[in-house]
């Protein structure tokens, strides 16, 4: 479906902060705070981030992009607990820089107090595709998100969605104006104070940072850096206070799932319907199939052209009564294939009867085929699946219809042996007696009145047409062969049934390898009220319910 593509990138990002941040925080909430240093290309998150600690820890530079692989930065005490790799586990430690997006750099700061921790994050606008979806899942990982944007850059709309998405997770936001030129300070510093209003984050701290010249190290002079500096030392060095960052985060990414998940179980009930409903139209086709076919074996089509001619042949010989009558006949019709080369009459008209069955099912399967193509193809989903030899049958489905009949046909022959086991003429031991009989119900399925064709169906042959009828009424009675015909009849139609089941598959394979398992929008609401339940008992921001 159209949806999907946006959904599986909202289970993937779900499943990454499951895995990236709750769940290891969750399980350790007296863990260090882990700010990530996110912004727009050029920001100047790098400068920042060595000057918060007072040491190039993080290489900074014009050539963008320039911070490829993230950098996180903590007190040495703390390192143990990022070097384990419970957060983030995805992601590779190493300690030495490099330009690996799978990597992540660990560096100790002994300037920077234990309990917090810097992440330099690549650029959210990065030209590189997987350093903007790497910012996007470190972002999702952060307890406290430090945004840094420039006087240039603030209003850019790719930063606000971040920040959109920021504030509905429920993530703790500050920001950092850089390089605002002295002239311009309160114009802009206001501007982004309305801005950050508007979009329901105006309690976010704002710290501006005017242009200024950087010391040898590439770091922003002590004096210009104080009041952020002076911030996160207070952090940092008060427990509670980190504790109510977690909390807080924590605790709006647990209320963010709700929605997040009960779009994703939306997404997943979508797709369970538009599979039930391309189910539903090859089965619509394919049911018109067989009717189509049911009603081709009793409209007396089949009794025309080829199997007409050699029922003909086969009666006006007087072929069939010479096989209920003795074994004579067997022997003399053996004798003569032999010498013409010629097959019997019974033998072509049982070659004519498979060859009609095989042309119809044939011609079923190729308009269900053509429905089903034509049908899926209406459908946005089903445009998807489609591939061009779904339009028409299986390569093979002669071959398997030709050995279906074969088998129906031997079926019939038994069926005949066992039913009229004790009766005089076949009980002789007359195998060929049986072949006639079994040729002469095979007639009969093909007819409405499940009686031997006579009159116009038989156009020439009738008198002997109905003494052949009259031979067999004496042998199996009336009733007989009217049942025989229909359990023949039945099991036929068993047997196409199970070719056209084949071929419908050819469809219902591929929804049922597109399709999800499980019903899982109901799993997903389940999952959903569960945690939310489970968020409400454990009170992050307030008293237990």
């Amino acid at each position: 479906m159209p949806s999907a593509e946006e959904a599986r990138r909202v289970g993937a990002a779900l499943v990454a902060q499951l895995d990236d941040y709750l769940l290891p925080r969750l399980a350790r909430l007296d863990a260090p705070l882990l700010v990530v240093v996110g912004g727009s290309t050029g920001a100047g998150k790098s400068t920042l981030v060595n000057s918060l600690v007072r040491a190039p820890v993080s290489a900074a530079g014009v050539l963008r992009p320039t911070t490829r692989s993230p950098v996180l930065v903590s007190h040495p005490a703390d390192a143990s607990w990022f070097r384990k790799g419970d957060l983030l586990p995805g992601l590779i430690r190493t300690t030495e820089p490099g330009h690996d997006p799978e990597t992540l750099q660990l560096v100790a700061a002994p300037a920077l107090g234990p309990g917090l921790a810097f992440l330099d994050a690549p650029d959210i606008d990065s030209v590189v595709d997987r350093n903007r979806q790497l910012a996007a899942q470190l972002l999702a990982a952060a307890d406290l998100w430090l945004f840094v944007t420039t006087a240039a850059r603030y209003a850019d709309a790719v930063p606000w969605e971040l920040l959109k998405t920021a504030r509905l997770r429920g993530t703790v936001i500050a920001l950092v104006l850089d390089r605002v030129p002295a002239e311009a300070a309160g114009e802009v510093s206001a501007h982004l104070a309305e801005m950050l209003t508007e979009h329901d984050m105006g309690a976010a701290p704002l710290f501006v940072l005017p242009e200024t010249t950087l010391d040898g190290q590439g770091l922003v002079p002590e004096e210009e850096i104080r009041q952020l500096h002076e911030w996160f030392v207070q952090l940092a060095a008060d427990a509670d206070a980190r504790a109510a960052v977690v909390r807080q985060t924590l605790n709006g990414a647990l209320t963010a799932l709700g929605p997040t998940v009960a779009g994703l179980a939306a997404a997943a009930d979508e797709q369970e319907v538009a599979a039930k409903t391309l189910e539903e139209r090859v089965t619509v086709a394919y049911r018109n199939a067989g009717r189509t076919l049911a009603d081709g074996l009793q409209d007396g089509r089949l009794l025309r052209g080829e199997v007409l001619a050699r029922w003909q042949e086969f009666i006006g010989t007087g072929e069939f009564l010479r096989s209920l009558e003795s074994r004579i006949g067997q022997v003399r019709d053996k004798i003569v294939a032999a010498v013409t080369g010629r097959p019997a009459p019974g033998r072509n008209l049982q070659i004519a009867l498979e060859s009609q069955l095989v042309t119809l099912v044939r011609g079923v399967a190729s308009d269900a085929a053509e429905q089903a193509y034509a049908a899926w193809q209406a459908h946005p989903a089903g445009s998807e699946l489609l591939a061009p030899e779904l339009q028409k049958p299986a390569p093979d489905l002669p071959e398997r219809a030709e050995r279906a009949i074969r088998d129906w046909q031997q079926w019939v022959l038994d069926l005949v042996r066992t039913e009229a086991g004790d009766k005089r003429f076949v009980a002789r031991g007359a195998a060929y007696a049986v072949n006639g009989v079994g040729l002469a119900v095979m007639i009969a399925v093909f007819t409405s009145t499940a009686l031997i064709p006579t009159g116009i169906e038989v156009a020439v042959g009738a008198g002997t047409t109905v003494a052949a009828q009259k031979v067999l009424e004496a042998i199996f009675g009336d009733q007989a062969i009217r049942t025989l015909a229909a359990r023949a009849r039945e099991d036929l139609v068993t047997r196409i049934g199970v070719l056209l089941d084949q071929e419908a598959a050819r469809f219902t394979d591929r929804t049922g390898a597109a399709r999800l398992a499980l019903a899982p929008g109901s799993a997903l609401r389940q999952a959903a009220t569960d945690v939310q339940n489970a968020r409400e008992e454990l009170a992050l921001t307030g008293t237990p319910t």
